[in-house]
């Protein structure tokens, strides 16, 4: 058992037409047909979105994709048509707020690996590959590959697993010419952000995206290169062959897993509320990563 420990009740607001109530994010339709994006405070782990909010975090993250399309937009262009807040939106969607394009979307998680670690370990542990692709022998938690590697999965339902699947499986079910699409995307976008990181002192181990087509177009939707998305480690703390510190929600699940939380994640139990020690602590990695990525303040 797992998914929303306590499912909240979607804003309604005139003009919109509520669509979606995801982990992080409340999906609306506008009167003109475009996706509007509103990303909340909430958290998840361990397949349960939590109780506890974490404050600014759906801000922190849209601001920190906004930045990233920027970097990206000769790559491939984004969903984003306006930051602009609605008509009769409630204050505190600004900031967390994006009108969007509405796309056909691809049903297909496009992870780009450029380290070893998460699932991917598991697998190499097993069998030497990751996706169906062979690495070299020798590799541990963290190490770094030979190079980027597109390894997807299938999306899953809030409180499911994304499964790991071969390229050859999505070459079957989006075609050949997407799947390749995909795959160059997702090498071209890791690779530069990637390097953008790596010049401000972080590793960007491991992202996932989400593409849509707008007409023939790939495009580049939901969030971008966030802490939710992405493993983001601090360079100057790497260490092969132990779990690496981490820009995300590593203190929220290290909480979840300790005595003092009381949780057994095996057990059918919904996770307990999070301590404001957690909760400060969290809020501070994701405010530091948006500020060593994008070299502004948070404010």
């Amino acid at each position: 058992m797992s998914g929303f420990v306590e499912k909240p009740e979607p804003l309604e607001v005139p003009g919109l037409v509520h669509l979606h109530t995801g982990k992080v994010r409340e999906l609306y339709r506008n009167e003109a047909g475009d996706l509007v994006m509103v990303a909340s405070d909430r958290i998840s782990a361990y397949d349960w979105v939590l109780p506890t909010e974490i404050p600014d975090k759906g801000r922190v993250l849209t601001q920190l994709s906004l930045w990233w399309f920027d970097q990206l937009a000769d790559l491939v262009p984004s969903h984003v048509l306006s930051t602009e807040l609605p008509a009769g939106a409630p204050a505190d969607w600004a900031g967390r707020t994006l009108v969007c394009k509405s796309l056909r979307m691809v049903p297909v998680e496009c992870v780009a690996r450029g380290y070893l670690t998460g699932s991917g370990l598991a697998e190499y542990q097993e069998s030497r590959t990751v996706c169906g692709l062979g690495l070299p022998e020798g590799l541990v938690d963290g190490s770094e590959l030979p190079g980027p590697i597109f390894t997807p999965a299938t999306k899953a339902e809030v409180g499911e697993h994304d499964e790991n699947v071969s390229y050859e499986e999505v070459a079957r079910q989006v075609g050949a010419d997407t799947a390749a699409e995909l795959r160059q995307a997702t090498l071209a976008v890791y690779s530069r952000a990637r390097d953008i990181a790596r010049d401000r002192g972080i590793i960007l181990a491991d992202t996932k995206f989400e593409f849509g087509f707008d007409g023939d177009d790939l495009v580049l939707a939901d969030e971008v290169l966030t802490p939710d998305s992405s493993r983001f480690w601090p360079a100057d703390q790497w260490q092969p062959g132990r779990a690496q510190p981490s820009y995300d929600k590593q203190y929220v699940r290290d909480w979840l897993t300790s005595a003092e939380s009381g949780w057994d994640r095996r057990s059918e139990q919904p996770p307990p509320a999070l301590p404001e020690p957690v909760v400060e602590a969290t809020r501070a990695k994701y405010v530091e990563a948006y500020e060593r990525l994008t070299g502004a303040r948070w404010s």
